[in-house]
């Protein structure tokens, strides 16, 4: 069985197949001519850029529309383990010799065709946040007196196979680095080719960390408004994963505020929330959702946000938008597309 179908790339829609293989559907890119057309469109699973999958049940990943998460903050040999095992779909990671708890070893052991990117340990001062914090799970804080203590701690991130580097710059729950080390953290994670990911909190920290060299914030600033010529510095020079549903009152305000006006500068805004943060759902966040568009992030733009994986190297299912077009594609639209979907009544 086969049909045309219109999907995302990424950046643009495109004409494909939709096919039945062995190891399920399968989007080909490729010539759909003559062909019965589906009803609705096709992107691959969803980015969820800052989760936490050690403080919550990611087994609930498989049966969600994301295709790739990307931990913000854990053990790096635990996330090691799943992250190896995520690269091919329904095999189980090898936990056994990891000093954890057997439950969480066994939650972490199904993550269906969920791609795991980390970053590893959080970076932190001596007693910086979250050092002291009772849910930051046993090996996933490095504090970090000197540079020697810095180089030791990126090369041990890098060795475990991490993709960014986590660090935490919250003036409320601890001392922070000063900006000469924070410098030096930035630059031994660029010699060693691996972005820096920044958890700022308190006033005028996510202007402090960007201005020192940070590439992307794990959070949108949520404490205060940033001036316009703030909006646009950062808009310049870093990105932000959005993370906006996890705060209330003011605080989600501020946040929504500050994504609307980095946004109309330029500014690149990613999907992320937080997931193991209370009660944020396993899987696609709605109200997440609902705060970008709130910022005026929709349509196309949204899709990106959401960064989908290729759907023509979905390992996971790829998500179908049932009666949608390119124009109006609705994340929350999305469900895993079925063979039946293929044996329903299709136009020519």
């Amino acid at each position: 069985m086969r049909a045309a179908a219109t999907w995302f790339d990424g950046g643009e829609w495109r004409d494909g197949v939709v096919v039945i293989a062995d190891a399920g559907l399968r989007l080909l890119d490729a010539p759909a001519t003559g062909l019965p057309r589906l009803d609705g469109v096709i992107t691959g699973g969803f980015t969820d850029h800052h989760v936490h999958l050690q403080l919550v049940d990611p087994a609930l990943l498989a049966e969600s529309a994301l295709g790739r998460v990307v931990d913000l903050g854990g053990d790096p040999a635990v996330l090691a383990a799943v992250h190896n095992s995520s690269r091919i779909a329904g095999t189980s990671p090898d936990l056994e010799e990891l000093d954890q708890d057997p439950p969480v070893l066994e939650e972490l052991r199904t993550l269906g065709g969920v791609e795991v990117l980390f970053a590893g340990a959080f970076l932190t001062p001596p007693g910086g946040y979250p050092s002291d914090r009772p849910w930051a799970p046993a090996g996933s804080v490095r504090e970090i007196a000197d540079e020697a203590a810095a180089e030791r701690a990126i090369v041990e991130m890098k060795d475990a196979g991490a993709v960014r580097i986590k660090i935490a710059s919250n003036s409320h729950a601890g001392p922070t680095f000063s900006d000469e080390m924070l410098r030096v953290v930035i630059a031994h994670a660029a010699y060693h080719r691996l972005p820096v990911v920044v958890h700022a909190e308190g006033r005028g920290e996510a202007q402090r960390v960007v201005r020192l060299g940070a590439g992307r914030l794990a959070h949108a600033p949520f404490e205060e408004r940033l001036t316009d010529a703030e909006s646009a510095e950062q808009a310049a020079s870093t990105s932000w994963i959005s993370t906006l549903a996890i705060h209330e009152g003011e605080a989600y305000e501020i946040a929504v505020d500050n994504v609307r006006r980095f946004y109309a500068r330029g500014g690149n805004v990613l999907y992320g929330t937080d997931m193991g943060n209370g009660d944020v759902p396993v899987g696609v966040n709605p109200r997440e959702i609902t705060a970008l568009r709130e910022a005026g992030i929709d349509g196309a733009d949204l899709l990106q946000s959401l960064a989908p994986v290729d759907p023509t190297e979905c390992g996971g299912g790829l998500l179908f938008y049932p009666g949608c077009t390119a124009e109006t594609a609705d994340p929350l639209s999305a469900r895993v597309l079925t063979p039946a979907d293929l044996s329903a009544d299709l136009e020519f």
